[in-house]
């Protein structure tokens, strides 16, 4: 092969070489960028559905926290007989099966504020187990009585709960 032949075949090749590799460069950044945007476009729509379902897990709790507030939960569960074991009794299986009923939505709020929402069932529960293990507690209404007073001096479990929900939900915005 001659010497000049292979002069001109590099004289050929590098620029053909330089161009080839421009557009491969080109051409997987505008891939990239393409990909970016339809994540992007995919990430936007499903927020945009996400979110009526995530208000909604936020109603239901708040919801759920309402209806565990003491003075509130008093109000809507009757005691049956005079018994303060079986109205305890009844006031926190009434506490669970609402928890149970609401067990899914914790999917959609965060982690930290499923773990107020717990905290504040629990402590609603250890709040109608004190109350039942009060000497002066004797009979259902007295109870009654003793939570609805404990609630008087300090507040609820739950309105700490529902605090962090309001204020979790706007930061949504």
């Amino acid at each position: 092969m001659n010497p000049d032949t292979l002069v001109n075949l590099f004289l050929y090749t590098i620029p053909a070489l330089i161009t080839g590799l421009i557009a491969f460069y080109f051409f997987k950044e505008h891939t990239k960028n393409e990909d970016g945007r339809r994540r992007f476009l995919l990430k936007k729509e499903m927020q945009v559905n996400a979110l009526p379902l995530r208000l909604q897990a936020y109603e239901r709790m708040t919801l759920f926290l309402e209806r565990i507030t003491p003075s509130k939960l008093l109000i809507r569960v009757q005691p049956m007989s005079e018994d303060k074991n079986d109205y305890e009794t009844l006031l926190i299986s009434n506490i669970e099966q609402e928890f149970e009923h609401n067990l899914s939505q914790q999917i959609y709020i965060s982690d930290e504020c499923w773990s107020i929402i717990l905290t504040a069932k629990n402590s609603t529960i250890q709040l109608v187990r004190k109350a039942a293990m009060s000497e002066k507690t004797d009979s259902a209404n007295k109870l009654r009585e003793v939570i609805l007073s404990e609630m008087m001096e300090k507040r609820a479990p739950s309105d700490a709960a529902l605090s962090f929900i309001k204020e979790e939900v706007s930061d949504m915005w």
